[in-house]
């Protein structure tokens, strides 16, 4: 379905009864279609952090926790996040004997609306642990160019090396916009990248350059693994994104080329 359709933009009432038929799915084809023959683009995961899920137990007390969910990458829909809060606070009200009894209800009716297996597992309020960035930090270098709009010609190979390396990149200056809203998207970016030595002045100009693109959190990681897997040519890369969290929860959609390279999911501060 075309998420013009869907409730993205626009004023809603909160529900107060269990209704799975808010979750509103988005075939992931379309934006794919220029990716098609680069495998990796479909493979990896979407994690997400639910910071407000809430349910009655059998004896009616409210109870919380945060959820992450594990979507594959390779599912035909992506689910759009609106609707995917508004389903969440449907459950506020409805009794579960157990958590498992939520875990199970909620990875039926989003696995139903992905096409694939999703799996649900939930933290107490105050166990989700924040970790810190690792590897080399892109934001204190000065790009040669800049660019209003992503522009793949903007990734270049280090002129003065031509060693081959295996090495791992983030900047927290990642910014993009939602396409239907127009609200800014903020989040880290890693990379992990093995071939030839890349000017890493390139990456981060190309970063940069999505500030005011618009695209869904997962269509944004895909696009900026294409381009590099394209321009760059590499043995083996990671594109791994954690988006600030907006509505109670944030998208962190990683895609790699090889599976060896999938990362433990994170947690980090500004989330």
């Amino acid at each position: 379905m075309s998420v013009e359709f869907s409730l993205l933009g626009k004023d809603t009432e909160y529900p107060t009864q269990y209704q799975p038929e808010l979750l509103f799915p988005i075939a992931r084809a379309e934006s794919r279609h220029n990716y098609a023959h680069i495998a990796g683009v479909s493979q990896g995961k979407d994690w997400w952090h639910i910071f407000e899920i809430s349910w009655l137990n059998a004896h009616g007390v409210p109870q919380v926790a945060i959820g992450r969910l594990t979507l594959p990458a390779s599912s035909p829909n992506l689910i759009e996040s609106k609707s995917l809060k508004l389903y969440f606070n449907s459950l506020n009200f409805s009794r579960f004997d157990t958590a498992q009894d939520v875990i199970a209800t909620v990875e039926r009716d989003l696995s139903a609306a992905a096409g694939a297996k999703l799996e649900l597992q939930l933290f107490h309020a105050d166990d989700l642990a924040i970790s810190k960035p690792t590897g080399i930090c892109l934001d204190t270098l000065i790009p040669e160019r800049l660019s209003a709009q992503p522009d793949a010609n903007l990734l270049q190979f280090d002129a003065e090396c031509t060693d081959q390396v295996n090495v791992e990149l983030y900047s927290h200056l990642l910014r993009s916009n939602c396409p239907v809203t127009g609200q800014p998207d903020w989040g880290t970016i890693f990379i992990r990248f093995q071939g030839k030595k890349p000017c890493y002045r390139s990456i981060f100009a190309y970063i940069i350059s999505f500030r005011q693109h618009n695209g869904f959190h997962e269509q944004c990681v895909e696009q900026i693994f294409a381009d590099i897997w394209q321009q760059l040519t590499p043995e083996k890369l990671m594109v791994y994104a954690t988006y600030t969290r907006r509505g109670g929860l944030d998208i962190n959609p990683c895609r790699v080329s090889d599976l060896s390279w999938l990362p433990q999911p994170i947690r980090l501060a500004r989330q």
